[in-house]
């Protein structure tokens, strides 16, 4: 475990929050099996925002369904960080 300053979103328990709120910079990335709960570890340990991270569902251009997952940060900058630097996104 990484020794670091409390953040208060943290301690708060309100960092992650519930519903994408509109103004939260997202992108969608393909599910796969236990994907969810390193990824959201790695965003704990590396970026320090507000973040939401969900389901979703993506119509294909063939009219089928895909379930998804959706990232979204308040700030635009942590999207741009987490695209780049999650290590977990290449493999998917």
């Amino acid at each position: 475990m990484k020794l670091k300053n409390p953040n208060p979103l943290d301690v708060l328990k309100i960092r992650r929050v519930k519903f994408c709120p509109p103004h939260f910079s997202t992108t969608q990335i393909a599910r796969s099996y236990n994907l969810d709960k390193v990824i959201c570890e790695w965003i704990i340990d590396n970026l320090s925002g507000r973040y939401y991270f969900g389901s979703t569902i993506k119509l294909d251009e063939d009219k089928s369904f895909t379930q998804m997952y959706q990232v979204g940060f308040e700030s635009a900058k942590e999207l741009s960080f987490f695209m780049l630097a999650c290590p977990h996104l290449k493999y998917n």
